[in-house]
């Protein structure tokens, strides 16, 4: 598996020194599609990088309602779970494994060295950052500039091009929760996408055409 860490690592472009250190450091973890990984008010003290697999981020309220922000595929990681624990804050967010994810966790103690030691890490943390935000205002375009039908078929465009996959595997119930939204109006935007060719729904799934 520490093969798979180093491929994802190299692609990253940091220094192999710091590769053999985050090597050292991290450890291995599987999470099942499905699985809460960081849950909101809670102590983030580790960072999680995406070997495989694909996360998801949410942002919940104090009712439970929630709302998609944006996906984390292979060699990402959580952006604002670094800067909750810098700060010393908890969590405001939900990451959840949108399928079945092996990720490698980082103590974030290490974190404060290696971005004064390592330019190449200073890097990938300021990308992180640089990423996570322009994907969040991306969503905030979509839910101010687009109509509900045209946010639904950016997000099953997002969905396919973070997991690789024309086929999404969900539920119009799922669909509603992370849009915010009931699954009756989630059900008559997908009809209309149908009949405008732009999908095909089966059982539990939705194929992007």
């Amino acid at each position: 598996m520490k093969e798979l860490v180093n491929k994802v690592l190299n692609n990253s472009s940091l220094e192999p020194k710091l590769i053999e250190e985050i090597l050292a450091v991290g450890r291995l973890k599987k999470v099942k599609a499905g699985r809460v990984l960081i849950s909101p008010e809670s102590q983030a003290s580790e960072m999680p990088i995406v070997l495989q697999g694909l996360l998801k981020v949410m942002r919940q309220d104090k009712n439970g309602n929630e709302v998609f922000l944006y996906f984390l595929e292979g060699g990402e990681t959580c952006a604002m779970s670094i800067t909750c624990c810098i700060e010393g804050k908890k969590t405001s967010f939900l990451v959840m494994a949108e399928e079945d994810s092996v990720l490698w966790m980082i103590p974030m103690s290490y974190l404060d060295t290696w971005i004064t030691k390592y330019p190449s890490f200073r890097k990938f943390v300021f990308d992180s950052y640089q990423s996570r935000f322009d994907e969040l205002l991306n969503t905030l375009d979509s839910v101010v500039f687009l109509n509900l039908d045209e946010r639904l078929y950016k997000y099953l465009l997002d969905k396919k091009q973070a997991s690789g996959s024309f086929v999404i595997h969900k539920t119009h119930e799922q669909i509603a929760n992370e849009l915010n939204t009931s699954r009756v109006v989630i059900s008559r935007l997908l009809k209309k996408l149908e009949k405008a060719q732009k999908i095909e729904q089966y059982r539990n799934r939705i194929e992007i055409l």
